[in-house]
């Protein structure tokens, strides 16, 4: 997850952050049918238990102006989509345009339940389009509604990491604020929002306020000020990733994030806002973040008054950060799992 409001820094903290988020400096500086067009089915071969067929492919969807893209998916256990007894998990990932395979181990911590990834406009295997003007949070929110309807999708959870989770809250709210839906649209069951702040502008500043606090607990002996790196290091094992080395998934995906729609400057005026009045309900939602996440407690606090469903529930894991799904895959995975069995 990239929020970080760059221009607010000095050349030290934007070196830091482009090497910790893996931003481009420019931007630091800056601050259904059947599945189209289907590329394989095969078989993962992994250690896991829950070795699983997958499906993937691309999808077109389209903007206002006539302008189309293609979106590439991936399906894990194509032969459950439809379930009845476990509902498929539509995956969103973070950034934005921190491409989706960094989220591919939830397939090994969430056995039997068909999920969905897919990587967003912008980034990983989908197209990149140099107009600023092709990507907004609304887009994706018609994007994600052109999947489901693609795939057949017809009940499921919803789940977003870190930007996914402001993703996963935005398309609810339109459904809420949509009178002319019917039954015979999709249905999101539940949602599980983790490490997703409500408010950039204020995750920015609990940034800086972490950095801050860095500084003073690790100061050198000799008064000398902590390198770039040695701040680096120390954010990324205290407040975003905590364990000694990165995760491969992580690294790469961070290593090819897109570069024009990308960051907090993208997003950076984001505060999450309520649906209107005599909107229908919202799912049924989980709050999850890392006990040591740089998304912290009052960043998801204000969740509470912006859902208008019936149940929200919140969930600190212990001893994580930003990361949970690597720091401690069995924990999250049981508590995605059985957060969504409740409302199958």
């Amino acid at each position: 997850m990239t929020f970080i409001r760059w221009k607010m820094f000095n050349n030290q903290i934007i070196s830091l952050l482009v090497a910790c988020l893996c931003l481009s400096r420019s931007v630091a500086k800056a601050f259904i049918a059947p599945p189209s067009t289907p590329i394989s089915t095969h078989t993962k071969s992994s250690s896991s238990l829950h070795a699983s067929s997958t499906n993937e492919g691309f999808l077109q969807v389209s903007r206002p102006d006539g302008t189309e893209h293609k979106l590439s998916y991936r399906v894990v256990r194509p032969m459950n989509l439809s379930s009845q007894q476990a509902a498929p998990i539509i995956a969103l990932h973070g950034g934005p345009s921190i491409p989706s395979n960094y989220l591919h181990p939830l397939e090994d911590v969430v056995p039997y339940r068909s999920i969905v990834f897919y990587d967003q406009l912008g980034c990983g295997k989908s197209d990149q389009p140099t107009d600023i003007t092709q990507y907004s949070i609304g887009d994706s929110v018609q994007d994600l509604k052109v999947l489901l309807k693609k795939l057949g999708v017809r009940r499921f959870h919803l789940y977003g990491q870190s930007y996914g989770g402001i993703l996963a809250f935005e398309y609810m709210k339109s459904v809420a604020s949509d009178s002319t839906n019917n039954e015979d649209d999709a249905k999101c069951l539940s949602a599980i929002l983790s490490s997703a702040p409500s408010n950039v502008a204020q995750v920015e500043g609990e940034f800086v306020r972490l950095l801050d606090e860095l500084k003073k607990t690790h100061s050198k002996e000799d008064g000398e000020e902590l390198t770039d790196a040695e701040l680096e290091a120390l954010f990324r094992t205290n407040h975003q990733c905590r364990m000694p080395e990165m995760p491969p998934k992580l690294k790469e995906a961070y290593a090819n994030a897109g570069t024009v729609w990308r960051g907090t400057d993208a997003i950076k005026d984001y505060v999450a806002t309520p649906p209107a009045e005599g909107a229908s309900r919202m799912p049924s939602s989980m709050i999850m973040r890392g006990e040591y996440d740089f998304v912290s407690e009052e960043c998801i606090e204000p969740w509470k008054s912006v859902f208008n469903t019936k149940f929200l529930r919140y969930k600190t894991m212990k001893g994580c950060s930003h990361h949970g799904l690597f720091e401690d895959g069995a924990t999250y995975g049981e508590l995605i799992d059985s957060f969504c069995a409740e409302y199958d």
